[in-house]
C-alpha cells in the first residue's frame, strides 16, 4: 500500500549571501561561505531545498571582556588576551566564520579609537583566514566613528558590518556599499519592524544580497518561545513570496544564553540545578538548536563545546531521510 506524504509548496526562495571574499573574489580569505537558499520550512528536504547549513560562528573581542562567564575564560584561556591568538583559536575549534566584537574602550579604560580598531582588524584578519564580521560596541555614534575606517581599510573582504538598527544604519550601510561589505539589520522581536528596517537599508541602495536579518532573540526559558515565533513567521513570509522578508536570518545565542544567571553562574544557586559547567553549555546548546529549527542561516556562538554540539546536530539535520 503506498502512502502519500502530504507537501507543501512554496512560490518564494530565501536570498543566497556570501560572506567573506577570497583572492578570487576580491579579497584574502581562504574561504567564503554562502547560506540562504532554501525553498522549504527548516530541514524538510522532501519539500524543497535547503542547500547550505547554517553557518556557525564564534565571538571573540578586541581585548578580554570584563563580565564574560568564568567558564569562558576557562575555555579560551590565553587566547583571550589577544585577539589575533582568539580567532586562531576560535578557527582551531572549528568556527566557519569570526565574530569580532568592538569594546567600548581599551584595557585602560579610554574610549577606543578608529586607528586601534584598524589595527585590531587588521591583526584578526592576518590570523585567520575565515570570514570576518565586525561589530561596534553599541553606541551609535562611537559604532559609525569606528566602523568607517574599518571598512575602508578591509574594502573587498566582504565583511558584515553592525549593528545596523532603525536609528544608527544610514552611516553603516553607506560605507558598506561603498568598500564592498555586507551588513546585519536587527530589530527588535517584531515581523513588522524587521520588515520595514529591510526596506530603508534597500532604498538607500544597499543590494539585497547583502543585508542578514537579525530579528533579536532570547536565551532558553527567556524570551526564545517569542522570537522563535517571530522567525517563523518571517520565514514563512519569504517562502509565501515576501521580497522584503527573504533574508538569511542572524541570531546570537551565544550572548543571550550567556547572560543569563543559569549559564553565568555557579554559586548562590539551588542545588537542584545541577552541575554548573553542564547546565550552561546545554543552555547555550539548546538555545542555538531551537533557533536552527526556526530559521536561523547563521549563528553565533561564544563555547567551544557548544559549537561541536550543534555542529554535530546540523550535519545531522541536513541528511535528507530517503524513505521520504
Amino acid at each position: 500500500m503506498t502512502i502519500d506524504i502530504p507537501k507543501e509548496t512554496y512560490s518564494g526562495r530565501v536570498i543566497e549571501i556570501t560572506l567573506g571574499a577570497t583572492a578570487e573574489e576580491g579579497g584574502t580569505r581562504s574561504r567564503s561561505i554562502t547560506v540562504g537558499g532554501e525553498t522549504a520550512l527548516p530541514y524538510l528536504h522532501f519539500e524543497g531545498e535547503i542547500p547550505h547549513p547554517p553557518a556557525l560562528g564564534l565571538e571573540i573581542r578586541d581585548r578580554k571582556p570584563d563580565d564574560w562567564s568564568p567558564l569562558l575564560y576557562q575555555a579560551w584561556g590565553e587566547a583571550m588576551q589577544d585577539p589575533a591568538d582568539w580567532a586562531r583559536a576560535a578557527e582551531a575549534a572549528g568556527a566557519d566564520f569570526i565574530y569580532l566584537v568592538l569594546s567600548l574602550t581599551d584595557e585602560e579604560g579610554q574610549t577606543t579609537t578608529p586607528e586601534r580598531a584598524v589595527a585590531v582588524v587588521k591583526k584578526v584578519l592576518e590570523a585567520t583566514g575565515l570570514p570576518l564580521a565586525v561589530i561596534g560596541p553599541g553606541q551609535a555614534d562611537l559604532d559609525n566613528e569606528l566602523l568607517v575606517p574599518v571598512a575602508e581599510a578591509t574594502k573587498g573582504e566582504r565583511l558584515l558590518l553592525g549593528i545596523c538598527e532603525d536609528k544608527n544604519y544610514r552611516t553603516i550601510v553607506a560605507t558598506a556599499m561603498a568598500n564592498g561589505h555586507l551588513v546585519e539589520s536587527r530589530t527588535p522581536m517584531d515581523v513588522n519592524l524587521a520588515k520595514q528596517l529591510v526596506i530603508l537599508i534597500h532604498d538607500m541602495g544597499m543590494p539585497m544580497d547583502r543585508i542578514l536579518m537579525d530579528p533579536t532573540t532570547g536565551a532558553l526559558g527567556y524570551g526564545i518561545e517569542y522570537g522563535y515565533s517571530v522567525m517563523e513567521r518571517l520565514r514563512l513570509a519569504a517562502l509565501q513570496g515576501d521580497a522584503m522578508t527573504q533574508l538569511p536570518m542572524i541570531v546570537t545565542p551565544g550572548e543571550e544564553a550567556w547572560k543569563v544567571k543559569e549559564a553565568k553562574v555557579g554559586e548562590g544557586v539551588p542545588e537542584t540545578w545541577g552541575d554548573w559547567e553542564r547546565r550552561a553549555l546545554t543552555w547555550e546548546a539548546l538555545t542555538a538548536s531551537t533557533l536552527v529549527h526556526s530559521g536561523a542561516d547563521v549563528l553565533v556562538l561564544r563555547h567551544p563545546e557548544t559549537l561541536k554540539r550543534v555542529r554535530a546536530m546540523v550535519d545531522n539535520l541536513m541528511q535528507p531521510v530517503e524513505t521520504l
